[in-house]
């Protein structure tokens, strides 16, 4: 049987992590990887996680199952986190993840369930799971465009003009804040103007927010989301606990169904939690308490927002610094993007052939198309970047 499997095109990323650990030059820097760094280089455990593991070390009594759906109380609080309001809790169904991959993973075996000829249509460029696990799925795929290489900006006319290509029943991914790998938003005028042309079209919002926290606040950044579910009957929302928790390998996410009403949610609710069992049963418990027990304690929520936001802030630190030392270096304005992107990430727009430049001449570690992690750099290093990129004539 083995014989007959053919071997996987590699994952770009993780290609390039490996490349970059065999790298020997001593002065090389990683920007490829998508995970937050402190200015050391270290993914730090937050302050109010380990608080949280303690006192579930100290107090869980069991290890048994919590049920197909996970906790309730760790979906209550991540809808509170995630829609504050803006949707009646009533309406809305949810299962815990195995991360935010699970949860775009389980949002589109729901969308094959009801609606197998829908086509998913992705921002171009988007998260690259996105792509790959509609095409692993055999369900339809489409793209709008997004990014505007020139401006560094959203190409907003291209897409609106490519949401009317939409069919009625057709589901439009977006990102709820902090654009992968762009780093470039919509304003709140421009989801507005979405919103209309998805109504028209009778389209079904699918909202993958992973980065809530890291770009304007807790808040702010979940205001897209929040539009976007209180405009629609229906919709989906895939979050990540992943980085604002900091808890990357606890493997932590949660999709949530918005239903038109008491009934379409107990329905919704079954088809998740079957959904949970065909896949792998029970999501992993862990993570999802560390969450719950921080949300739920007010001084624990309030440290681990005031960590999250020193985080947050220092990105935005960064990006000025280094969008500064650009303007600086080059006389021109042309990089000034960088400050206005939000989250960890900013694409460059530039080619291959000069992210290769930056790798082999200077040791800086991108991915190939130009998206680079902002919370890999600190204040040493955004010189040297900053000078790199000026080299390689992007």
């Amino acid at each position: 049987m083995l014989e007959n499997l053919t071997a996987q095109p590699a994952d770009k990323i993780l290609a390039l992590v490996a490349q970059y650990r065999a790298d020997p030059r001593a002065n090389k820097i990683d920007l490829g990887v998508g995970v937050y760094k402190d200015a050391t280089g270290n993914t730090p455990v937050m302050r109010a996680v380990k608080e949280a593991e303690r006192r579930i070390l100290s107090d869980q009594t069991t290890k048994a199952y919590t049920g197909l759906a996970g906790d309730p109380e760790f979906g209550a609080v991540m809808r509170d986190l995630v829609l504050g309001d803006s949707v009646p809790a009533e309406r809305v169904a949810a299962v815990a993840t195995p991360g935010g991959t699970g949860a775009i993973r389980q949002s589109l075996e729901l969308i094959r369930l009801a609606a197998p000829r829908a086509t998913v249509w992705l921002s171009n460029p988007t998260w690259p799971n996105h792509p790959s696990i509609i095409k692993y799925l055999g369900m339809n795929m489409a793209e709008y465009r997004y990014f505007d290489n020139e401006t560094r900006g959203v190409d907003f006319a291209g897409m609106l003009a490519d949401l009317e290509k939409v069919a009625a029943g057709d589901v439009v991914l977006l990102h709820g804040c902090c654009h992968n790998p762009t780093g470039a938003n919509l304003t709140y005028e421009q989801v507005q103007q979405v919103i209309g042309v998805m109504h028209k079209k009778a389209a079904v919002p699918l909202v993958d927010i992973a980065y809530q926290g890291f770009g304007d606040g807790l808040d702010k950044d979940a205001q897209i989301t929040r539009q976007i579910a209180s405009s629609f009957e229906n919709c989906l929302i895939a979050a990540s606990c992943s980085k604002n928790f900091g808890i990357y390998r606890e493997r932590t996410g949660i999709l949530m169904a918005v239903a038109k009403d008491a009934d379409q949610q107990a329905l919704a609710q079954q088809n998740l939690a079957f959904l949970n069992r065909q896949n792998y049963s029970f999501p992993p418990d862990h993570g999802a308490r560390v969450v719950t027990t921080i949300l739920k304690d007010p001084a624990l929520r309030a440290d681990w927002e005031a960590e999250l936001e020193e985080t947050r802030k220092g990105m935005l630190d960064l990006r000025q610094q280094l969008a500064d030392e650009l303007r600086r270096l080059t006389n021109s304005d042309r990089f000034d993007f960088l400050s206005a992107h939000r989250g960890m990430f900013s694409r460059l727009g530039t080619t291959p052939d000069k992210v290769d430049a930056l790798r082999d001449d200077h040791g800086i570690y991108l991915v190939g198309d130009s998206r680079m992690n902002i919370a890999g750099l600190n204040a040493e290093t955004v010189p040297v970047l900053a000078k790199a990129i000026v080299n390689a004539g992007i």
